[in-house]
């Protein structure tokens, strides 16, 4: 068992865009951010639900590949699921449609717990008022011998990696400027020291850089 982050950074560390409006809820940005990711076979197949097989399938798709591999649990902030966008409605269920991709328990740390969401393809919401450590006993426990992942967003991440509690980390580093938005390595000075390091770079210009423990 691994605890493990798979994160989309830009070339000068942001992780989240700001140029979103309400006619468009995400932004330019982050499709420019996303693009290389959103490419490949294994997003199209396992996210899009597209059977085609169209797609990118060089470097990139084989780190979508393992990004879905041996996971038993996921973390994420409710940021990621979208209960800042809608902290009022009862029924909602979070960006990822009817069948989200995740197909594990899903644990979604947040000041306003509610119950628990079962979708379909074995997907399930938990949502705790937990600090990172109980979150993350509780994922362990779920994932049963497989990994789990800290989903994001960024400040979350940094919780985790400031408390040394992340066995691997994957940033795919997008070649674009954002130039504002939370930046993952703020405050994670030195955090090589531990880790042995690889870095690959894709068809698309895009970096993979991976820590290892």
């Amino acid at each position: 068992m691994a605890v493990r982050v798979d994160l989309l950074i830009s070339l000068d560390g942001f992780a989240t865009t700001t140029d979103q409006t309400p006619e468009n809820p995400f932004g330019p940005d982050w499709s420019r951010l996303v693009g290389p990711y959103v490419a490949t076979r294994t997003f199209r197949e396992r996210v899009l639900k597209d059977t085609s097989g169209k797609g990118t399938t060089g470097l990139d798709d084989a780190y979508a590949q393992d990004y879905f591999d041996n996971i038993g649990a996921e973390i994420m902030g409710a940021g990621k699921f979208g209960l800042h966008n809608f902290p009022d409605d009862p029924d909602w269920k979070g960006w990822w449609g009817d069948e989200p991709p995740f197909k594990c328990p899903v644990f979604v740390l947040t000041h306003t717990p509610r119950p628990p969401i079962e979708m379909a393809g074995g997907t399930t919401f938990h949502f705790l008022a937990a600090d990172p450590v109980d979150a993350l006993q509780q994922a362990v426990t779920a994932a049963n011998g497989k990994d789990v992942r800290i989903g994001g967003g960024p400040t979350m991440v940094r919780d985790y990696l400031k408390a040394g509690l992340v066995d691997r980390l994957h940033v795919a580093i997008t070649p674009i400027l954002l130039g504002r938005g939370i930046r993952l390595w703020d405050g994670l000075r030195g955090l090589e020291v531990g880790y042995t390091v690889k870095t690959e770079a894709s068809e698309s210009g895009t970096v993979h850089v991976t820590f290892q423990r």
